[in-house]
């Protein structure tokens, strides 16, 4: 099969009215919106700026056209979701945001009908937001999803889920946490875990904390939740019993990229406003854009930025052919979360004391792009497997 890099007139088309709806709309109220979104001011920030969204057309467009949305693959989610990413509140404005839109992809593909109507339906037109409750503190779940402590037992008519979930990301606010459970063999095991629908008004289920972090734009924060006793339906059950690591894969390969996706819109924000300074900047008598120090800066940002693109898209045309057991996700996940550092920092030197000002948002943004080289798999984590597959195919005489 040949790999296509070309997008259709249609997605074009949308790119262009999001980075237009982008930099008229949202820009302004990502300048006015200093930390975490929380309680009835956010959620009234997040309701006008997805009906604006909904207004200019561009609202949901993952999601299928059923739920409102444009039912676009994973190629075409990556301009578009690059042009979302341009301001750091573009994905909560057009409802792409993690974890939402994730939970999105998933339920597509696994929950019922039922599920769907009570769950996804509200979830896409923005109504409600959720969170997806897998990560545990040590020992328990994190890089090593097989590590789940967190376990459900079989009781009359349901199940009862005991474990501490933290760093769950969106909890404060959403109307639902999809929890992972152990419901069968040990932590260590490849097996044994369900995804279950758990609402929020559930007295089992409770927020214990907000975790202080360093990144503060992420919507309702990372939270610690506490399941105790907590008891939901067999209709609660996503899937099937025992099958939750497997849905996890389908959930956590395309939530890889489309967070690339967005933070590649800010890095290429980020090389906008350095490209901006060095062209007005003199210094020593010349641009600081005709300098060669800073043009070795200036041209690193941009091969960083048409490299990361390229293996989106090589990894996002995989995720669309249903090409399994490669590891295009965890190559570009780990190159685009190092590649975006460099462009923010980057942009930042060349901006100097501006850029570590408050006056122009680059040292926030430096601030929001660094946990990406932990979140969703650190970069070790994806080198270790890279490096395992390719041992693998070496070995074996065929590909990675």
């Amino acid at each position: 099969m040949t790999l296509n890099l070309n997008h259709s007139p249609e997605v074009n088309e949308l790119v262009q009215r999001t980075d237009t709806f982008i930099r008229d709309v949202v820009i302004k109220a990502e300048e006015a919106t200093k930390s975490v979104l929380n309680g009835a001011k956010g959620e009234a920030v997040r309701f006008e700026l997805q009906q604006a969204a909904k207004d200019a057309g561009v609202f949901a467009p993952h999601v299928g056209v059923e739920y409102g949305g444009k039912g676009l693959d994973m190629c075409a989610r990556a301009p578009v979701f690059e042009a979302a990413g341009y301001s750091l509140l573009g994905p909560l404005a057009l409802n792409i945001a993690a974890p939402d839109e994730g939970n999105m992809h998933m339920l597509e593909r696994i929950a019922s009908e039922e599920q769907q109507e009570k769950y996804l339906k509200p979830l896409a037109a923005g109504e409600i937001r959720s969170c997806f409750a897998m990560t545990e503190p040590a020992p328990g779940a994190g890089s090593d999803p097989g590590a789940l402590r967190t376990t459900a037992e079989k009781v009359a008519g349901g199940w009862r889920i005991n474990g501490r979930k933290w760093f769950i990301t969106g909890a404060d606010g959403a109307a639902y946490a999809i929890c992972m459970a152990r419901t069968s063999g040990e932590p260590g095991g490849r097996g044994g875990a369900t995804m279950f629908l758990v609402d929020a008004d559930n007295p089992g289920m409770s927020i214990t904390r907000h975790i202080e972090t360093l990144d503060e734009t992420l919507y309702g924060g990372h939270c610690e939740i506490d399941f105790s006793n907590c008891e939901v339906p067999d209709s609660a059950v996503l899937g099937e019993v025992d099958r939750g690591f497997e849905y996890a894969q389908v959930r956590l390969g395309p939530a890889r990229m489309t967070h690339c996706m967005r933070w590649l819109g800010i890095a290429k924000r980020a090389q906008d406003i350095a490209l901006s300074r060095v062209n007005e900047r003199q210094v020593f008598g010349s641009r600081l854009a005709d300098l060669g120090m800073a043009q070795k800066m200036i041209a690193d940002n941009e091969i960083d930025i048409a490299a990361a693109r390229a293996l989106i898209l090589h990894a996002c045309w995989e995720l669309d052919q249903e090409i399994a057991g490669t590891s295009s996700v965890s190559i570009a996940k780990t190159f685009v979360a190092e590649a975006v550092w460099r462009v923010v920092d980057n942009s930042l030197q060349l901006c100097g004391s501006l850029g570590v000002s408050g006056d122009i948002l680059l040292s926030r943004f430096l601030r929001e792009v660094r946990p990406f080289r932990i979140y969703d798999g650190p970069s070790e984590t994806h080198r270790w497997a890279i490096a395992k597959r390719a041992a693998k195919a070496a070995r074996q005489g065929g590909e990675s």
